[in-house]
């Protein structure tokens, strides 16, 4: 009998067994795939995808030096870039592996698990099934890529997320169905890489949750990189050619062929959920498979908590790392303390480059919840350490209410994903606009900006 039973190894699974575990409650975790200790975003999310957004930038930063070369050359810096992508997630996994593992408080199991009710779990090893009984229950699965239900999209050459992470040569030529925050990212970079990168979208739209003169600005910055969009464009089959793929699709109602290398499919995520056994217990899916929880990630069995993507939502660690401290007290003390509705303000960047950040409401919601505002505006050109590193590209936008209290900022620059934070800050303490506007801070840097913009 255990205290818990972690289903998934992400970021809230592996803190709360880690933690609870030094307590001296008595843990099993449960994860069926070896090469997922950590979670998504160790292995095959957040982590390694920023090492090849670090690596691209680096190739693309010596073409300004005049330095550029054939095919060969940018495949052998792609290699290498994945060498050191694949020494970084090894090392983070056995990391994360040897942390639980060393605990005596903790057991293992390398197996997937499923329900047979709201206290059991069943997992099958090398010496049969096994049932393991908890009191509590966290499940930590995550989220998995969506796939394309057309034919011909099982060829190997037809990758989600995951898969592209193994490639082992560069694509001369990719293509990207899906112009959402993951194709984007994808796009930059592959293009960084040097491929010739196409990217699809079914629909006309572009960032189309975003305020309008920010997506095109960074529509312009990715198409100046080379980055070619279909608009109103849908794949209708894919054809194996072998080393490549032919892909046949319809573009403002014309059909079209085309042939690539690769072609990544970045259409969204979903809830981790299939195959748990959730039949068998109380808890609740929703509509796209998500587990249904409460303010306090508790689902509708009395002794089932639910963290990370799983959940639905937003899919970011530093959100699971959130959800954790939700459920901590929960477990550990039987306790509430922090609850989801109290998480007003989630920071967001989106790693293109130069990357995108957004934290608060931006004009499109003041404008739909009738709230006035006062915009700041400028571009990055007007940074003075913008110029030293000749990275001009982007903007700064920040809105501010009539209490001089920011109230949401978009920023699209090369330290954004940096500076975002502070701004986050001053929205969640209501520190007032001309606060940072007549603070003092280090030059040359991005952040000094604000005594301009905010000016």
């Amino acid at each position: 009998m255990y205290d818990l039973i972690v289903i998934g190894w992400g970021k809230a699974g592996k803190t709360l067994a880690a933690k609870l575990a030094a307590k001296g409650k008595k843990i099993a975790v449960v994860e069926e795939n070896p090469k997922m200790y950590g979670g998504t975003c160790i292995n095959v999310g957040c982590l390694p995808t920023k090492s090849l957004v670090h690596s691209a930038k680096l190739i693309s930063q010596v073409k300004n030096y005049g330095i550029d070369g054939d095919y060969e050359f940018k495949n052998n810096f792609f290699k290498e870039a994945m060498k050191k992508k694949d020494e970084m997630t090894t090392k983070l996994r056995n990391k994360n592996f040897s942390i639980l593992d060393t605990n005596e408080n903790v057991d293992i199991y390398n197996e997937k698990g499923s329900f047979i009710s709201n206290n059991e779990v069943k997992v099958t090893t090398k010496d049969g099934e096994v049932v393991l009984k908890a009191d509590k229950i966290v499940i930590n699965t995550g989220s998995v890529s969506r796939n394309l239900d057309i034919e011909g999209a099982n060829n190997k050459n037809v990758l989600t997320s995951e898969g592209i992470l193994e490639l082992k040569e560069l694509p001369k030529k990719l293509l990207i169905i899906g112009a959402g925050y993951i194709g984007l990212e994808f796009a930059s970079y592959f293009r960084n890489f040097g491929s010739e990168v196409s990217v699809f979208q079914f629909d006309d739209s572009f960032l189309a949750r975003e305020d309008e003169d920010e997506a095109k600005i960074i529509k312009e910055i990715l198409e100046n990189k080379g980055v070619k969009f279909y608009f109103n464009t849908s794949v209708k089959k894919f054809e194996d050619l072998g080393d490549s793929v032919k892909a046949t699709y319809v573009k403002d109602n014309e059909e079209l062929v085309e042939e690539f290398d690769k072609v990544l499919v970045a259409v969204g995520r979903k809830a981790n959920t299939e195959n748990l056994g959730l039949e068998n217990t109380s808890v609740e899916l929703g509509k796209f498979g998500e587990v249904v929880v409460d303010d306090y990630l508790k689902t509708n069995a009395p002794n089932i908590w639910a963290a990370g993507d799983v959940k639905g939502g937003a899919q970011f660690t530093y959100v699971s790392l959130d959800d954790f401290r939700i459920i901590f007290p929960q477990i550990l003390e039987g306790t509430k303390g922090r609850k989801l509705s109290d998480r007003v303000l989630i920071p967001t960047s989106t790693f293109i480059d130069p990357p995108y950040s957004r934290v608060g409401i931006n004009e499109k919601e003041a404008q739909r919840l009738g709230i006035a505002y006062t915009k700041k505006f400028a571009l990055t050109n007007t940074i003075p350490k913008a110029h030293v590193i000749n990275e001009t590209d982007g903007f700064t936008k920040i809105l501010i209410n009539e209490n001089n209290e920011i109230i949401g900022a978009s920023i699209c620059h090369y330290e954004s994903h940096e500076m975002i934070n502070l701004l986050s800050l001053a929205i969640n303490q209501k520190i007032k606009a001309n606060v940072l506007k007549d603070f003092i801070y280090t030059h040359p840097i991005f952040t000094e900006s604000l005594n301009d913009i905010l000016g």
